[in-house]
Protein backbone atom coordinates (compact mmCIF):
# COMPACT_ATOMS: atom_id res chain seq x y z
CA UNK A 1 0.00 0.00 0.00
CA UNK A 2 3.11 2.29 0.89
CA UNK A 3 4.72 1.75 -2.56
CA UNK A 4 1.17 2.48 -4.00
CA UNK A 5 0.26 6.22 -2.50
CA UNK A 6 3.89 6.68 -3.69
CA UNK A 7 3.64 5.60 -7.29
CA UNK A 8 -0.02 7.07 -7.83
CA UNK A 9 0.59 10.41 -6.66
CA UNK A 10 4.10 10.21 -9.03
CA UNK A 11 2.26 9.51 -11.87
CA UNK A 12 -0.47 12.34 -11.38
CA UNK A 13 1.96 14.56 -10.72
CA UNK A 14 3.70 14.33 -13.73
CA UNK A 15 0.93 14.24 -15.72
CA UNK A 16 0.92 18.36 -14.53
CA UNK A 17 2.85 20.91 -17.08
CA UNK A 18 6.21 21.20 -16.29
CA UNK A 19 6.11 24.80 -14.86
CA UNK A 20 3.18 24.21 -12.62
CA UNK A 21 5.04 20.98 -11.27
CA UNK A 22 8.03 23.24 -10.64
CA UNK A 23 5.76 26.10 -8.78
CA UNK A 24 4.00 23.34 -6.53
CA UNK A 25 7.77 22.18 -5.53
CA UNK A 26 8.81 25.36 -5.06
CA UNK A 27 5.79 26.61 -2.39
CA UNK A 28 6.10 23.42 -0.69
CA UNK A 29 9.84 24.20 0.09
CA UNK A 30 8.95 27.71 1.12
CA UNK A 31 6.03 26.77 3.67
CA UNK A 32 8.73 24.27 4.61
CA UNK A 33 11.29 26.91 5.48
CA UNK A 34 8.73 29.15 7.47
CA UNK A 35 8.19 28.42 11.71
CA UNK A 36 10.83 28.28 13.93
CA UNK A 37 13.99 28.21 12.78
CA UNK A 38 15.64 25.25 14.13
CA UNK A 39 12.60 23.34 13.36
CA UNK A 40 12.61 24.76 9.64
CA UNK A 41 16.25 23.45 9.27
CA UNK A 42 15.51 20.12 10.44
CA UNK A 43 12.29 19.77 7.61
CA UNK A 44 14.79 21.43 5.19
CA UNK A 45 17.82 18.64 5.81
CA UNK A 46 15.12 15.87 5.95
CA UNK A 47 14.50 17.21 2.45
CA UNK A 48 18.31 17.79 1.25
CA UNK A 49 18.58 13.98 2.20
CA UNK A 50 15.75 12.14 0.27
CA UNK A 51 16.19 14.27 -3.13
CA UNK A 52 19.95 13.22 -2.19
CA UNK A 53 18.91 9.74 -2.47
CA UNK A 54 16.64 10.10 -5.84
CA UNK A 55 18.86 12.33 -6.93
CA UNK A 56 21.87 8.99 -6.49
CA UNK A 57 19.23 6.26 -8.16
CA UNK A 58 18.55 8.58 -11.33
CA UNK A 59 21.98 9.61 -11.80
CA UNK A 60 22.28 5.57 -11.78
CA UNK A 61 19.67 5.03 -14.34
CA UNK A 62 21.37 7.72 -16.31
CA UNK A 63 24.37 5.95 -15.99
CA UNK A 64 23.36 2.35 -17.11
CA UNK A 65 23.72 0.86 -13.70
CA UNK A 66 26.96 2.53 -12.19
CA UNK A 67 26.89 5.91 -10.65
CA UNK A 68 28.42 8.25 -12.69
CA UNK A 69 30.65 9.83 -9.61
CA UNK A 70 32.95 6.30 -11.12
CA UNK A 71 33.34 8.52 -13.88
CA UNK A 72 33.39 12.22 -12.84
CA UNK A 73 35.76 12.34 -9.86
CA UNK A 74 37.87 9.40 -11.54
CA UNK A 75 39.00 8.21 -8.26
CA UNK A 76 39.47 4.37 -9.80
CA UNK A 77 43.03 6.46 -10.99
CA UNK A 78 43.64 6.27 -7.58
CA UNK A 79 43.83 3.00 -7.29
CA UNK A 80 44.85 1.78 -10.91
CA UNK A 81 48.22 3.86 -10.56
CA UNK A 82 49.36 2.46 -7.66
CA UNK A 83 48.82 -1.30 -8.66
CA UNK A 84 51.72 -2.74 -10.83
CA UNK A 85 51.13 -5.38 -13.48
CA UNK A 86 50.95 -9.24 -12.33
CA UNK A 87 49.88 -8.04 -8.76
CA UNK A 88 47.48 -9.99 -6.75
CA UNK A 89 44.93 -7.35 -5.12
CA UNK A 90 42.09 -8.17 -2.96
CA UNK A 91 39.08 -5.59 -3.29
CA UNK A 92 37.28 -6.05 -0.29
CA UNK A 93 33.80 -5.12 -0.55
CA UNK A 94 34.00 -5.26 -4.15
CA UNK A 95 29.96 -4.04 -4.48
CA UNK A 96 29.36 -4.43 -8.18
CA UNK A 97 32.86 -4.74 -9.49
CA UNK A 98 33.56 -1.83 -11.42
CA UNK A 99 36.84 -0.64 -9.34
CA UNK A 100 38.22 -4.45 -9.39
CA UNK A 101 37.69 -4.52 -13.18
CA UNK A 102 39.51 -1.34 -13.44
CA UNK A 103 42.76 -2.58 -11.98
CA UNK A 104 42.45 -5.90 -13.50
CA UNK A 105 41.83 -4.10 -17.05
CA UNK A 106 43.97 -1.21 -16.81
CA UNK A 107 46.95 -1.81 -14.31
CA UNK A 108 46.95 -5.83 -15.54
CA UNK A 109 46.73 -6.90 -11.99
CA UNK A 110 45.42 -10.26 -10.60
CA UNK A 111 41.96 -9.44 -8.95
CA UNK A 112 39.74 -11.18 -6.25
CA UNK A 113 37.04 -9.36 -5.49
CA UNK A 114 34.96 -10.03 -2.18
CA UNK A 115 31.71 -8.88 -0.95
CA UNK A 116 29.29 -10.46 1.54
CA UNK A 117 26.38 -9.56 -0.54
CA UNK A 118 25.78 -12.22 -3.26
CA UNK A 119 23.22 -10.18 -5.06
CA UNK A 120 26.23 -8.03 -5.74
CA UNK A 121 29.07 -10.55 -6.69
CA UNK A 122 26.18 -11.87 -9.11
CA UNK A 123 25.95 -8.43 -10.61
CA UNK A 124 29.85 -7.82 -10.65
CA UNK A 125 30.09 -11.37 -12.74
CA UNK A 126 27.49 -10.37 -15.46
CA UNK A 127 29.15 -7.14 -15.81
CA UNK A 128 32.61 -7.54 -15.68
CA UNK A 129 33.80 -11.01 -16.75
CA UNK A 130 37.50 -10.86 -17.59
CA UNK A 131 40.20 -13.69 -17.16
CA UNK A 132 42.69 -11.77 -14.30
CA UNK A 133 39.42 -10.92 -12.63
CA UNK A 134 37.34 -13.04 -9.76
CA UNK A 135 34.56 -12.47 -7.75
CA UNK A 136 33.99 -14.51 -4.50
CA UNK A 137 31.01 -14.14 -1.78
CA UNK A 138 32.82 -14.01 1.78
CA UNK A 139 33.86 -11.95 4.80
CA UNK A 140 37.43 -10.97 4.36
CA UNK A 141 37.83 -10.90 7.97
CA UNK A 142 37.33 -15.10 8.06
CA UNK A 143 37.58 -16.63 4.62
CA UNK A 144 40.01 -15.81 1.66
CA UNK A 145 40.92 -17.67 -1.00
CA UNK A 146 44.67 -19.30 -0.27
CA UNK A 147 47.72 -17.07 -0.58
CA UNK A 148 48.81 -13.28 -0.18
CA UNK A 149 48.16 -10.80 -1.83
CA UNK A 150 50.03 -7.47 -2.58
CA UNK A 151 47.90 -4.92 -2.30
CA UNK A 152 44.32 -4.60 -0.20
CA UNK A 153 41.96 -1.98 -1.57
CA UNK A 154 39.01 -1.29 0.84
CA UNK A 155 36.94 1.49 -1.62
CA UNK A 156 34.28 3.03 0.77
CA UNK A 157 34.29 -0.10 2.56
CA UNK A 158 35.95 0.48 6.23
CA UNK A 159 33.36 3.12 7.36
CA UNK A 160 30.42 0.41 7.54
CA UNK A 161 32.78 -1.84 9.97
CA UNK A 162 31.95 -1.19 13.21
CA UNK A 163 35.55 -2.87 14.32
CA UNK A 164 37.40 -1.23 12.27
CA UNK A 165 40.89 -1.87 14.38
CA UNK A 166 39.83 -5.57 14.36
CA UNK A 167 38.96 -5.64 10.04
CA UNK A 168 42.75 -4.10 9.36
CA UNK A 169 43.99 -6.75 11.68
CA UNK A 170 42.44 -9.57 10.33
CA UNK A 171 42.68 -9.22 7.11
CA UNK A 172 46.08 -8.01 7.48
CA UNK A 173 46.91 -11.43 8.76
CA UNK A 174 45.25 -13.74 6.53
CA UNK A 175 46.18 -11.69 2.92
CA UNK A 176 49.92 -10.77 4.20
CA UNK A 177 49.62 -7.81 1.89
CA UNK A 178 52.33 -5.14 1.23
CA UNK A 179 50.13 -2.18 1.26
CA UNK A 180 46.45 -1.15 1.37
CA UNK A 181 44.85 1.30 -0.63
CA UNK A 182 41.89 3.09 1.08
CA UNK A 183 39.28 5.40 0.40
CA UNK A 184 36.99 6.74 2.97
CA UNK A 185 34.69 9.49 3.63
CA UNK A 186 35.59 12.72 5.75
CA UNK A 187 32.92 13.74 8.15
CA UNK A 188 34.45 17.66 8.18
CA UNK A 189 33.37 17.82 4.42
CA UNK A 190 30.79 20.97 4.26
CA UNK A 191 29.63 22.73 6.81
CA UNK A 192 25.98 21.18 7.09
CA UNK A 193 27.41 18.09 9.01
CA UNK A 194 28.03 20.07 11.89
CA UNK A 195 24.84 21.79 12.01
CA UNK A 196 22.89 18.50 11.36
CA UNK A 197 25.09 17.26 14.51
CA UNK A 198 23.79 20.81 16.53
CA UNK A 199 19.99 19.58 15.40
CA UNK A 200 20.35 16.09 17.07
CA UNK A 201 20.39 14.63 13.30
CA UNK A 202 21.61 11.63 11.90
CA UNK A 203 24.80 13.64 10.34
CA UNK A 204 26.88 10.82 8.39
CA UNK A 205 26.19 10.66 4.67
CA UNK A 206 24.87 7.14 5.08
CA UNK A 207 22.87 5.49 7.43
CA UNK A 208 24.93 1.95 7.29
CA UNK A 209 28.05 4.20 8.73
CA UNK A 210 29.56 3.20 11.86
CA UNK A 211 32.04 6.85 11.65
CA UNK A 212 33.38 9.07 9.37
CA UNK A 213 36.70 10.88 9.84
CA UNK A 214 39.04 13.67 9.80
CA UNK A 215 42.35 13.16 8.24
CA UNK A 216 43.37 12.91 11.85
CA UNK A 217 41.01 10.01 13.46
CA UNK A 218 41.72 8.40 9.96
CA UNK A 219 45.81 8.17 10.85
CA UNK A 220 45.48 7.30 14.66
CA UNK A 221 42.66 4.63 13.92
CA UNK A 222 45.22 3.01 10.70
CA UNK A 223 48.11 3.61 13.69
CA UNK A 224 46.09 1.71 15.91
CA UNK A 225 45.98 -1.07 13.30
CA UNK A 226 49.70 -0.79 12.96
CA UNK A 227 49.68 0.83 9.75
CA UNK A 228 51.12 4.06 8.65
CA UNK A 229 50.09 6.61 5.95
CA UNK A 230 52.79 6.78 3.21
CA UNK A 231 50.82 9.05 0.80
CA UNK A 232 47.10 10.60 2.03
CA UNK A 233 45.54 13.09 -0.09
CA UNK A 234 41.78 14.61 0.15
CA UNK A 235 39.69 14.57 -2.98
CA UNK A 236 35.88 15.15 -3.27
CA UNK A 237 35.68 15.39 0.79
CA UNK A 238 37.47 11.91 0.84
CA UNK A 239 40.29 10.69 2.41
CA UNK A 240 42.23 8.71 -0.65
CA UNK A 241 45.41 6.48 1.35
CA UNK A 242 47.88 4.38 0.85
CA UNK A 243 49.00 2.69 4.02
CA UNK A 244 51.63 0.07 4.98
CA UNK A 245 52.66 -2.06 7.72
CA UNK A 246 54.06 -0.35 10.67
CA UNK A 247 58.15 -1.14 10.62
Amino acid sequence: MKRLLKIVPAAAFRLLPGRVRHELLRVGLYAASRGAPAEALKRLLALEKEVGGLIDETAMRYEGGIHPKHRLTRYHDFFVERVKPGERVLDVGCGSGAVAHSMATRASAEVVGIDLDPANIAEARRRFAHPRLTFVVGDATRELPGGRFDVVVASNVVEHVEDRVGFYRAVQERARPARWLVRVPMIDREWRVPLRKELGLFAFSDPTHFTEYTRESFELEAAAAGLRPVHVQINWGEIWAELRAAS
